[in-house]
């Protein structure tokens, strides 16, 4: 295996050639197509330590060719984009984080992103870096920018699944001398391209609908700069927060099927989201989708596909618990993304600001008339 050389789509080309061919070596006779994972602490290194391979916690090549994929994915076309993968999404969003920031720093973080931020931004005040909060939608963010050395957007925002103009938030930032990194987990880089948006850095928890199977755990960091990219990268590095080859192995597989499993996933999620709009009991249902969501105006200028999460909520705790219970065809699981349709009660974790009977729903790939079905007969079936 080369490497250097992939054989691939760098920019022509539909979503789903470019995902069964993304990342793969020029083919060598009696090889496979995806050559396995290598397992490896160490190289043959005789002499002076040069080349891609010298030691398993830099550089592996099975990370190699999922790191050309994803770039593929993310940043088709452009020679300047490059990816790191990690081995969790919070490995990915930590990265970015801790190698951009310094004590004296300020950074504007979502007040309605994902639950662990909290965490995060408690271990930044820590090392002196002044943490910023704004909520994802109105351009809220505006207000608190001035100064900040990296805005950090989540959009869809998680688990309220609200939008922001990414566009004229990384414009705005930049001209104030701001990075910015966008959370691209829920829509992946199918749904929207952050860099073509203007974004420094696209991240996401590679855990979810990129791989789509919750059977790994995977984070990424796709970047445009070099210089930015060459401290995430000594961050990875300093850490150690490095993927297994089996789980790089397993990712890279899954994307090809990425093209296949989002377009159903987001087909059924708005035929979900339709058939939860029609009951009473069901309120604040958010899916970017919808044409009359708040955000469905932005979401459809940057987005090409509107993700497989729908959220809403019920009356009460109790009521979402029942709800739950009673689902047949859906799991009672954290996580999102994956082909088994997963739904749970946000409220449960205490990390998110939402009501108590606040339920995330994840539409996976079964048939849309029979999710429809569960989620009906489990609403019914909750009320008494």
């Amino acid at each position: 295996m080369s490497g250097t050389e992939t054989r691939g789509l760098s920019d022509g080309g539909g979503d789903g050639t470019r995902a069964v061919r993304a990342g793969l070596p020029e083919p060598v006779k009696h090889e496979p197509t995806l050559p396995g994972p290598v397992f490896a602490a160490h190289f043959h290194l005789p002499g002076d330590p040069t080349g891609p391979y010298t030691y398993g916690r830099d550089e592996n090549p099975t990370w190699t060719l999922l790191e050309r994929a994803i770039s593929e994915l993310e940043a088709p076309g452009r020679g300047d984009a490059q990816t790191l993968v990690f081995a969790s999404g919070m490995a990915a969003i930590s990265s970015v984080l801790f190698s951009q920031l310094s004590a004296g720093d300020a950074v504007v973080l979502p007040g309605d992103g994902y639950q662990v931020l909290p965490l995060v931004r408690a271990q930044l005040e820590a090392y002196g870096i002044e943490v910023r909060n704004a909520p994802t939608g109105g351009d809220a963010q505006l207000d608190v920018l001035d100064g900040a050395k990296l805005l950090w957007i989540e959009s869809p925002s998680n688990p309220g699944l609200d939008v922001c103009d990414i566009r004229r938030l990384a414009a705005e930032a930049h001209a104030r001398g701001a990075l910015v990194a966008v959370d691209n987990t829920l829509a992946t880089p199918l749904g929207q391209r952050p860099l073509e948006l203007g974004a420094d850095f696209s991240v996401a928890s590679g855990t979810k609908q990129l791989t789509g199977h919750g059977d790994v755990l995977l984070g990424y960091v796709t970047g445009r700069d070099a210089g930015t990219m060459t401290g995430v990268r000594r961050w990875r590095k300093i850490v150690g927060a490095i993927p297994g080859p089996m789980e790089a192995w397993l990712a890279h597989r899954s994307i090809a099927t990425i093209q296949l499993r989002v377009d159903r996933q987001n087909a059924s999620a708005l035929v979900v989201a339709e058939a939860l709009r029609s009951r009473p009991e069901v309120t604040g249902l958010r899916y970017p989708g919808l044409p009359d969501d708040p955000s469905h105006k932005i979401a459809s200028q940057q987005m090409r596909r509107y993700g497989c999460v729908v959220s809403f909520t019920l009356p009460s705790r109790e009521r979402a618990d029942g709800f739950l219970d009673a689902l047949r065809l859906v799991d009672d699981a954290t996580s999102f993304g994956g082909v088994r349709s997963t739904a749970e009660r946000r409220g449960r974790w205490g990390g998110d600001a939402v009501p108590e009977g606040f339920v995330r729903l994840s539409v996976g790939a079964e048939d849309p008339e029979d999710l429809v079905a569960d989620v009906l007969r489990a609403l019914d079936e909750s009320a008494h």
